[in-house]
C-alpha cells in the first residue's frame, strides 16, 4: 500500500485537539464542548510568521488547528537549531503562569491555523476544568520528553539512527491527531528543515534518506513519508512511542501557577 497518502482531515476544526486532549485524561461533555467552542477564536499565519519572539513574557496559548510551527533559535551569521515542532492538536505557549520569557522564538513552517487556548487554560487554572486540567499538565510532561529525546538524537545517535527516529516520532504525533497511520503520514518538510532539526548538513540528510531508501525502509513521495519496515526502524533507532511511556496523571493536579 504505497499509493497517495490522503489524510483524514478532521471535519471540524478541533477534532485533532479534542482527539489529543482524550488521549491524555479523560473528559467531560462540558470539557469537550469548552474546546469546541474555541473554533470561534481562529486565526490565520503565513509561513515563515513569527508567534512568539524570544525573550517575550507576555503571549497567549494557542492550539494547532492545522499546519506546522516549529521552536528554534537562529545565531548571528544565520544558521539555525530548531529545537521542536507543533504539529496539529498540539499547543502552543502553555506552560507556567505568569508566562516566563521565551527560550526561543516560535515560527510558522507551513500556513498555520490555530485558536486561541486561553478559555481552556483559565477553566484549568481556576478548577472549574480538571480534566483538561490533567490534559495540559500531561502536554507539557511530553513537550519535556521530546525535548529529552532530542537531546539524546543529537548528542548520541548517528545520522542513520536520528532520521530513523525523527521520521518515527513525526509519525506517531500525527497518528494521535488523526492524521496519518502506523505507515504513512504527511510531512511537508524540506531537507534543509530536517538538516535545521537533526543537526546535519543537507548534503548529509540527502545522503541518509536516499540509504533507507535504497534499504527500502521507507518511501517518500509528494510530501507525504511511508514506513516500509516500521518495526525495523523502531529497533534501528530505539523508539518508544511518546504516550506509551507517559505516567497516570495524579489526582487533583493543578498547572503550575505563580
Amino acid at each position: 500500500m504505497t499509493g497517495r497518502f490522503r489524510p483524514h482531515l478532521a471535519p471540524r476544526p478541533l477534532d485533532a485537539v479534542l482527539r489529543r486532549l482524550r488521549l491524555l485524561s479523560p473528559l467531560t461533555d462540558a470539557e469537550q464542548e469548552l474546546v469546541r467552542q474555541l473554533g470561534e477564536r481562529r486565526e490565520r499565519h503565513a509561513p515563515g510568521e513569527e508567534l512568539i519572539a524570544e525573550g517575550q513574557a507576555s503571549r497567549r496559548a494557542r492550539f494547532v488547528v492545522s499546519g506546522w510551527a516549529c521552536r528554534q533559535r537562529v545565531l548571528p551569521d544565520g544558521r539555525r537549531q530548531i529545537f521542536g515542532f507543533a504539529v496539529p492538536g498540539e499547543a502552543i505557549g502553555v506552560g507556567e503562569r505568569p508566562p516566563t520569557p521565551a527560550l526561543g522564538s516560535t515560527v510558522a513552517l507551513t500556513a498555520l491555523e490555530t485558536v486561541d487556548a486561553e478559555p481552556v487554560v483559565e477553566a484549568a487554572l481556576a478548577g472549574r476544568a480538571p480534566g483538561l486540567a490533567r490534559a495540559l499538565q500531561q502536554s507539557q510532561f511530553l513537550e519535556q520528553a521530546l525535548l529529552l529525546d532530542h537531546m539524546v538524537r543529537l548528542g548520541r545517535q548517528t545520522a542513520y539512527e536520528r532520521v530513523a527516529h525523527f521520521l518515527l516520532e513525526l509519525q506517531n504525533r500525527l497518528q494521535i491527531a488523526g492524521l496519518g497511520d502506523q505507515q504513512r503520514f504527511p510531512l511537508p518538510l524540506t531537507q534543509e528543515i530536517m538538516a535545521d532539526v537533526l543537526g546535519l548538513s543537507i548534503v548529509h540528510v540527502n545522503r541518509t534518506l536516499q540509504q533507507l531508501r535504497r534499504e527500502k525502509l521507507i518511501e517518500l513521495r509528494s510530501g507525504v513519508a511511508i514506513l516500509l519496515q516500521r518495526d525495523l526502524l523502531v529497533s534501528i533507532s530505539d523508539f518508544r512511542p511518546m504516550l506509551a511511556t507517559r505516567p497516570a496523571a495524579p489526582t487533583g493536579i493543578r498547572l503550575a501557577s505563580a
